[in-house]
């Protein structure tokens, strides 16, 4: 969606990621006008590959300069490919972007890898744009997004290029169903089963909430390595005909699924935007969750209950839910169309258009700027990518003769704004008719 709107905007976007499959490999078209890069890179699990480095140089070099490309945006901790893209791209002057999706702690073996590797990525990055305040706090933190205050170089201070840009959703996708009220309420749980998303405090509250309000079910959909947990829970308690469960739900399918209940329920340890609570509220459903990461900056509190992860609390939460919709005190075309004002985007787009100007007017790291951040990491991780660093930069010059730019097959774009505009409109209306 903010590839299309930037198209809409008058950019040019084209989308770099790895093979999804063994015949999705090459290049494809997407409406409007999108062009995606599958590079052979195959996913190893989670849809995610191994760090590559330097294997992945050739591709990206002979990809950016056909496409004439001025700039990078790569999304998330744990994409390889967004973080070879932003080592590789000061070689050939494109300037970068990274946004950071999610929260991650500074105590366990896999946080602390992932932050090591943030920090080597982000002490050259132009600007990192974060989807909420709390993940600004955690990003800042994980990434030591710090530099020497030019008066005092003995003073560190926050780099300015950290903004907050929220995610967002297509409301009209989301259009809340007209329900008759009765006596029986819904409650619905949209989630990877996984720790993270509190699946154990699900687990634990269900059987209470089910034992408290004989009028309440549940419809749970979602996969994962807890979703054994849910099945155990509804054999002991033979809750089979009050909890139902429907697996892995695709996105189309998502609204269908929301319409059934009138309560959406939450119970995420860690969260840093929560797009699932954006998505049910905006088809009209009351919101319970627990109060983590940036979950309180979503929704304003009268569409939302928030609970401390807790079992009672949790309970208490739910509870006062159940009141506010038997007692018919919330409205879901009401909160459908507030949604709709403070969530669009068009808005985001504009927003990361913004960062898009800030960065380019600014003067790029120069190769020896870039190597003294790099030491700053600390004296062993600092010295491993200052190495890397440099093994790229030759590597590049190798390409650079072996493949000469001269060689290289180079995309002309005529943009006209108002075609591609016309594009996008002739699109959707295809999308419409269909």
């Amino acid at each position: 969606m903010l590839s299309a709107n930037l198209i809409r905007r008058g950019h040019k976007v084209i989308v770099i990621t790895h093979s999804h499959a063994p015949d999705r490999v090459g290049i494809r078209w997407l409406l409007p006008s999108l062009k995606v890069y599958y590079i052979p890179h195959l996913p190893i699990a989670s849809s995610a590959t191994l760090p590559n480095f330097f294997t992945s140089l050739p591709y990206l070099r002979t990809i950016l300069l056909r496409e004439h490309i001025h700039l990078i945006h790569a999304h998330a901790s744990l994409s390889s490919i967004g973080h070879e893209g932003i080592l590789h791209s000061h070689l050939m002057g494109i300037r970068t972007v990274f946004t950071d999706h999610s929260l991650f702690g500074f105590d366990d073996a896999a946080s602390i890898l992932t932050n090591k590797l943030m920090v080597g990525t982000l002490k050259n990055v132009d600007a990192v744009i974060c989807v909420s305040h709390t993940g600004r706090e955690n990003t800042v933190l994980r990434g030591q997004l710090f530099e020497r205050n030019p008066e005092d170089p003995e003073v560190l201070q926050l780099r300015k290029s950290v903004y907050v840009i929220p995610n967002s959703i297509v409301a009209q996708q989301f259009q809340p169903s007209i329900q008759k009220r009765n006596e029986t309420t819904t409650i619905v749980v949209l989630s990877r089963l996984a720790y993270r998303k509190g699946v154990d405090l699900f687990v634990a509250t269900a059987p209470k909430i089910c034992q408290l309000f004989p009028n309440v079910n549940f419809v749970v959909g979602g996969d994962g390595p807890k979703l054994i947990d849910i099945l155990q829970m509804r054999e002991k308690h033979r809750l089979q005909d009050r909890i139902e469960l429907l697996g892995p739900v695709r996105h189309k399918d998502v609204l269908s699924v929301l319409s059934r209940g009138s309560i959406f329920m939450n119970t995420s340890l860690t969260e840093s935007f929560g797009i699932a609570i954006l998505e049910a509220a905006c088809a009209g459903l009351y919101v319970v969750s627990t109060k983590v990461g940036g979950v309180p900056e979503i929704l304003p509190e009268d569409m939302i209950s928030f609970a401390t992860p807790e079992e009672d609390d949790v309970i208490r939460a739910i509870s006062e839910a159940i009141e506010i919709i038997q007692n018919g005190r919330h409205d879901p075309i009401q909160a459908h169309e507030r949604i709709k004002q403070f969530y669009n985007w068009e808005d985001v787009a504009e927003r990361t258009e913004k960062v898009y100007d800030t960065v380019l007017k600014t003067p790029q790291i120069d190769l020896m700027e870039r190597i003294h951040r790099t030491m700053d990491i600390g004296p062993f991780a600092g010295l491993i990518y200052t190495i890397i660093l440099l093994v790229d930069c030759i590597f590049f010059l190798i390409l650079e003769w072996w493949m000469p730019r001269d060689d290289i097959h180079y995309v002309h774009h005529h943009w006209d704004q108002n075609v591609f505009r016309q594009l996008v409109v002739d699109a959707q209306d295809e999308r419409t008719t269909d």
